[in-house]
């Protein structure tokens, strides 16, 4: 049962919270001052902390900053009635793990509080984290989005995860299929071994042998030593062969003799070696296709297909959007040593218009280079590629909850459709729900 620390002075609303908490099956402790809840995490431990913003003897900000210096790993989300843009933005550079604005429903403080011990459980890497990851650390980290379509992702890399399954991940280009690949193989019973990536595109037909299976001194022309392949090197771990559809004919029967025997041999050698690994593959290309056109072949594509994984491209997961976008500006601020704070909320709309063809790739670098220019706080309009005034995604006639155009009667339209939940109408407009608070506060919508 996840214990909660409550820290609000209204000694009626932190009643009333704590008993609906208490009915959600969490544990509760309430505090109405600064120096009772100092005391009270003295005392115990704490998964979460609810403090309200201003206290009768103390900042929230700054008690929070104290919290979270003496408690790092406990997740702080601010409560508070003053929800202007200053002081959401200087929450978060300090620490907080999400900020709420008064009056507040009950299911918004649910998802909020849900949301802040799965992160922290999760260690996702976000602008909201007090303490920075290494940028080197983060290179490979599996962002979890908030879409189905990544739910759905997620829930079949943590089925396959602790099996031997080989698995084939399906995609279009720049998806992050190396990146599904390495956290399967993190998950998986071979994470303190190799993880050995491939990209068999690369990879000229006359040396693929010597790649994947190595070579000995003097085997052919240009071998000036023994070299170990791609296979002895990943032993006991996992190999992953990205863009497997490239391997030449050829290629894939040698590929497809090794996997069944489980043995390779070095070119120029006659001693076979024994090999345990798992194979992940990889292809933004239909191979079902290229079996019918006999360019694959149909006893290799069934030998690594025993799992299929949609690696879904970013218009199929729209929600996650701003999402991975905050998550590669964290890592462009450390790669670049900046602190930008954010996206204005004309960035986020352009971002949202944007068909993304490069998908997360295109994002990142779009974020890396954005985060070199700004020089400000936000990133603005002025330093994303002209591309982005160019291209601009269809919009449905009905349905469409964009902020494009009519934005003031889009979030009335949004928030009557949500029956008043922010975090609802966020979703609807595609936007995160401090953006929406933003917005509420500028057309003032109550």
């Amino acid at each position: 049962m996840p214990k909660i620390l409550i820290i609000e002075d209204d000694i009626s609303f932190c009643k009333l919270l704590e008993r609906f908490l208490v009915k959600k099956a969490y544990d509760v402790t309430i505090a109405f001052s600064a120096e009772e809840a100092r005391l009270a995490i003295k005392k115990e431990s704490f998964d979460l902390i609810l403090t309200d913003l201003r206290l009768p003897d103390s900042d929230g900000i700054g008690l929070m900053t104290e919290f979270k210096n003496s408690n790092p790993e406990v997740p702080v989300v601010l409560m508070t009635g003053y929800s202007d843009v200053n002081t959401a933005v200087k929450a978060i550079k300090n620490g907080a793990a999400d900020y709420i604005s008064k009056p507040f429903n009950p299911d918004e403080v649910l998802l909020v509080i849900t949301n802040a011990l799965q992160t922290e459980q999760a260690e996702i890497p976000k602008e909201k984290k007090a303490v920075k990851k290494p940028a080197a650390s983060s290179e490979n980290e599996f962002v979890r989005g908030i879409s189905v379509a990544s739910k759905k992702l997620l829930d079949h890399i943590q089925l396959v995860s602790p099996t031997d399954m080989s698995v084939l991940i399906i995609g279009e280009s720049g998806t992050g299929k190396e990146i599904i690949a390495k956290s399967i193989h993190q998950q998986s019973n071979r994470k303190n071994n190799n993880f050995i990536a491939v990209d068999c595109g690369a990879i000229p037909k006359e040396l693929a042998a010597s790649e994947f299976f190595g070579h000995l001194k003097g085997s052919f022309t240009g071998a000036i030593s023994d070299k170990m392949g791609y296979f002895e090197a990943a032993n006991g771990g996992t190999l992953f062969l990205d863009e497997i559809g490239n391997l030449s004919y050829e290629n894939q029967i040698q590929l497809l003799r090794a996997l069944q025997e489980r043995k390779i041999k070095p070119v120029g050698s006659n001693k076979e070696i024994n090999v345990d690994i798992r194979i992940i593959t990889a292809t933004n290309e239909d191979l079902r296709e290229a079996v019918k056109n006999g360019d694959f072949r149909e006893d290799l594509y069934h030998r690594i297909n025993e799992f299929s994984i949609l690696s879904p491209s970013l218009t199929d997961r729209e929600e996650d959007l701003m999402v991975f976008a905050d998550y590669f500006l964290e890592k462009a601020n450390q790669q670049l040593n900046k602190d930008i704070i954010g996206f204005s909320p004309e960035v986020v709309t352009i971002f949202q218009k944007y068909n993304w063809p490069g998908n997360l790739r295109e994002l990142q670098n779009c974020v890396k280079r954005a985060t070199l220019l700004t020089r400000g706080d936000f990133i603005e309009s002025d330093v994303l590629p002209a591309e982005f005034f160019q291209i601009q995604k269809q919009s449905a006639a009905n349905g469409n909850f964009s902020l494009s155009q009519n934005e003031k009667e889009a979030i009335i339209h949004a928030l009557s459709k949500a029956q008043n939940n922010k975090s609802e109408a966020a979703k609807l407009l595609k936007i995160t729900r401090k953006t929406l608070y933003n917005k509420l506060k500028q057309y003032n919508i109550d």
